[in-house]
């Protein structure tokens, strides 16, 4: 269920989402209050769970993590079993920055960073060594037009 947000909370929200390095008296100049209800509502989202956790966006192309691959996956095992250790599979391997289970011909797209095409295939040769998958189709991004995290709050 969504939370009940105010004005207030969306202008602290978006601060956050922009830089949550941001001091609560620089937030708080920016949204029209003071320090401490904004920091009272800060606190208040956290345990609502809104905001789930703080931390730093890094450079992938300054870290030497150039390639872009988004992986499509169709599966001809839809057990129980085989779904743990498929999910269990992703959820360990760093690479993978993103997973969805989709509805329509693909069952699963993946986003993985890696450095280049040889260590995606050495991802891509771990992965099927440890889950049986019917078909992979990974399509390389050439260039990232847009990438955020920011919600539209």
């Amino acid at each position: 269920m969504a939370a009940r947000l105010d004005a207030l909370d969306r202008k602290i929200l978006a601060q956050l989402q922009e830089d949550a390095s941001q001091s609560l008296d620089e937030i708080a100049g920016k949204v029209g209050s003071s320090k401490t209800p904004v920091w009272n509502r800060i606190r208040k989202l956290r345990e609502a769970g809104v905001i789930r956790r703080q931390t730093v966006l890094l450079d992938a192309e300054a870290l030497g993590i150039d390639a872009c691959f988004f992986v499509l996956i169709r599966t001809s095992e839809h057990e129980a079993a085989w779904q743990r250790a498929f999910l269990k599979a992703l959820r360990e391997r760093p690479e993978v920055m993103e997973a969805h289970r989709l509805a329509g011909d693909i069952d699963y797209i993946l986003k993985v960073r890696v450095a280049n095409a040889r260590a995606y295939d050495a991802f891509y040769q771990a992965l099927i060594s440890e889950v049986k998958i019917h078909n992979v189709t990974a399509l390389l991004s050439m260039e990232e037009i847009k990438s955020t995290t920011i919600l539209p709050v």
